[in-house]
C-alpha cells in the first residue's frame, strides 16, 4: 500500500505517493484558510479542551467547502484514501482531521483490512471524542463488519492501555444493529467495567444503549448480572431508553 510504519503500537506513518492527493491538498488549504473565522475558532478550541487549533468553520459551512474541493476528482482508490487522511492528520487545524474523517467515511468501502493500522493511528494521534467516535463508528466498523478477521484486533485493542484505542473497540459495532456481536460487546463491557476514566465509561453505557434498540432483554439481563462493576454512569446511559 506504499505506506510505511515503525513499531506496532503507536506508530508513526509517512503517506505514500498519491496524484490524488496533490491536487486535493492545495484547494482543500485555500478554500479553508479563505473561510476561516478567528473568532469562531477560538472559542471551537476552547469547547474542545485546548486539543488542537481551529479555524473557525462550522460543519455545514466545511461541508460545502469540501464538496467543492472534491468536485470533478476521480474515485479514490485506497492509497488516495490513506495519502489524504495522513496528510490532512499532519495538518494542525482541526477542521483538516474532520475532511479527512469524513472522506474515509464516505469511501470506506473502498478500504481492505490491511488500512486498520492507519486507522490505528488517526485514532491515536491527536485523539479527542470528536474524530475518535466517528472512526470508530463508521471506519474502523466498516472494515470488521467486511472483514471478521479482523474480530482479533477489536480483542487486542480493547486491552490497550491507549483508553481511545479500547473506546474504538467498544464502539465499533455501534452501527451493526441487528448484526451486533453481542457476545463479543458484553465481553468488552465487562473487561472494561472497572476503568477510571469518564471516556471509557461513557463508551461502556453508549455502546450497550445502541445495543437495546434490538436487543433489550439482552441489555437489562447482562446489566443486571454486571451492575455491581459497571459505573453508574455506565448503568444510566446502558438503560436510558429501556429502563431497569
Amino acid at each position: 500500500m506504499g505506506v510505511t510504519a515503525t513499531g506496532t503500537s503507536g506508530a508513526r506513518f509517512a503517506a505514500p505517493s498519491s496524484a490524488f492527493a496533490d491536487i486535493v491538498l492545495p484547494r482543500l488549504t485555500a478554500a479553508y484558510a479563505a473561510a476561516a473565522d478567528p473568532d469562531r475558532a477560538a472559542s471551537m478550541r476552547a469547547y474542545m479542551k485546548d486539543v488542537a487549533p481551529f479555524l473557525g468553520l462550522t460543519t455545514p459551512g466545511r461541508r460545502a467547502l469540501s464538496r467543492t474541493v472534491l468536485g470533478g476528482t476521480a474515485r479514490p482508490d485506497e492509497v488516495d484514501c490513506t495519502a489524504l487522511a495522513l496528510r490532512c492528520w499532519e495538518l494542525p487545524e482541526r477542521e483538516y482531521h474532520y475532511f479527512a474523517v469524513d472522506f474515509l467515511r464516505r469511501h470506506v468501502a473502498r478500504l481492505s483490512s490491511g488500512f486498520l493500522p492507519v486507522a490505528r493511528h488517526l485514532v491515536s494521534t491527536v485523539p479527542w471524542w470528536d474524530t475518535v467516535d466517528a472512526l470508530a463508528a463508521h471506519v474502523v466498523g466498516g472494515l470488521v463488519a467486511a472483514d471478521p478477521e479482523l474480530k482479533a484486533d477489536m480483542d487486542a485493542w480493547i486491552e490497550d492501555d491507549d483508553l481511545w484505542v479500547a473506546r474504538t473497540a467498544l464502539l465499533h459495532q455501534l452501527r451493526y444493529k441487528e448484526d451486533t456481536d453481542t457476545a463479543r460487546l458484553f465481553a468488552y463491557c465487562a473487561r472494561r467495567a472497572g476503568h477510571p476514566d469518564f471516556f471509557i465509561r461513557k463508551a461502556i453505557g453508549w455502546s450497550l444503549r445502541e445495543c437495546a434498540k434490538t436487543d433489550p432483554g439482552a441489555v437489562r439481563e447482562f446489566v443486571a448480572r454486571e451492575r455491581g462493576r459497571l459505573a453508574p454512569l455506565s448503568v444510566r446511559e446502558a438503560l436510558k431508553n429501556i429502563g431497569p
